[in-house]
């Protein structure tokens, strides 16, 4: 890649991606370009399942996507998709197993590929990572800030301090419901369980992220957590006028976390960009101006561009078929620049909306 084209695109930081669920569920291995997996998985289950693949570490390059919270997730058997859906658990062993297992796998690829990925686990990390990312001569890791999506994973509050020290960094209590919080498709407050899960998270550093919770639960979560918090991949209720579903995030909920300086990272995913869509209607009606859209909501409700990111939730159980019509591979990612700045929003505001919201967030949440 030449210095000059590599100068003119903004740093991404993405904040969510389901790394290790893939790699271990459906045995991608992410060294691949996006076309090499698909190549090798057009002949199998896996994108009718799955989708097809937009994630590979040369689109990462080739998009400045320089890091991404990196998920640790598994699906409660009662959602189970299929009999091809075996990534599952039972119960709190099973799911502490399943998340364990893929945290040690990103610790993995950092220690036997250091080159193609580097876990993030302090603010002078991320710095040293984006020393790296600044120079296109450098060799340029992507960056993972492991996530757990769902804490049914987490035994007992007592556990997140091992948690910690292995390197995760974010925990979302919820993915459907769990014994901690209500979820998506779960109504319900926080628990007992849930309000001392939080009060061992803010004590340790973790970032809370709010994705998945259902609204009461995320508004008492508001008002007890003191620590840095974020929505990893959530869009707004305000544009979905037709879903009745409580994973969307309200103008409320919105405006709450715009106050306690977190960021939402906007996903997407057809459902979540246009109410109603469904994968058979195809994907050419659906462009990045559904994305802007999203993302310009959140900055007037702030009156600026620094409380919205790009979480894309790639391979997040969707895929190709699934996304925006301009999208072939993460690398597309920069077609949102231009749209950005005919609706006026400046070089300064983008690089924000790219990375510079989640780096911020990074720098004040993680340890020195």
């Amino acid at each position: 890649m030449g210095a000059l084209f590599f100068a003119s695109m903004n740093l991404i930081f993405d904040s969510h991606e389901d790394l290790a669920y893939n790699m271990l569920a459906f045995r991608r291995n992410y060294t691949h370009s996006v076309y090499t997996t698909r190549t090798l998985e057009e002949k199998t289950q896996i994108p009718r399942q799955n989708g097809s693949c937009l994630l590979g570490i040369p689109e990462h390059r080739q998009g400045n996507i320089a890091a991404t919270f990196a998920t640790l997730f598994a699906t409660p058997a009662r959602y189970q998709a299929g009999e091809w859906d075996t990534y599952i658990y039972k119960d709190y062993e099973e799911a502490h197993k399943l998340y364990r297992d893929q945290l040690d796998l990103y610790r993995r690829l950092e220690e036997d590929d250091p080159e193609n990925f580097r876990i993030i686990r302090s603010a002078t990390d991320l710095n040293l990572h984006l020393s790296k990312w600044q120079n296109p001569e450098e060799v340029r890791p992507l960056g993972l800030i492991p996530l757990m999506e769902g804490a049914d994973g987490i035994r007992h509050p007592d556990e997140l301090e091992e948690w910690w020290a292995l390197g995760l960094r974010a925990i979302g209590p919820a993915w459907a419901g769990t014994r901690y919080t209500g979820g998506t498709g779960d109504p319900g407050p926080l628990t007992e369980e849930g309000r001392d899960l939080l009060k061992v998270m803010a004590e340790l550093g973790f970032i809370l992220d709010i994705s998945h919770m259902d609204e009461q639960a995320t508004l008492e979560a508001l008002d007890l957590y003191q620590g840095q918090l974020l929505a990893s991949h959530s869009n707004a209720k305000a544009l979905l006028p037709h879903s009745s579903s409580n994973r969307h995030l309200s103008d409320q909920t919105i405006h709450r976390i715009i106050e306690r300086d977190g960021v939402v990272g906007i996903v997407l995913y057809n459902p979540f960009l246009q109410s109603g869509w469904q994968r058979k209607d195809g994907r050419e009606h659906i462009t990045l101006k559904h994305v802007v859209a999203q993302i310009d909501h959140i900055c007037q409700l702030a009156g600026d561009a620094k409380h919205v990111g790009i979480g894309s939730d790639f391979d997040g159980g969707f895929g190709l078929e699934s996304v925006p019509a301009e999208i072939d591979t993460i690398a597309d990612l920069q077609k949102i620049a231009p749209l950005l700045e005919k609706r006026g929003y400046t070089e300064e505001d983008i690089r924000s909306i790219f990375g510079k919201n989640f780096i911020q967030l990074l720098n004040n949440a993680l340890p020195k």
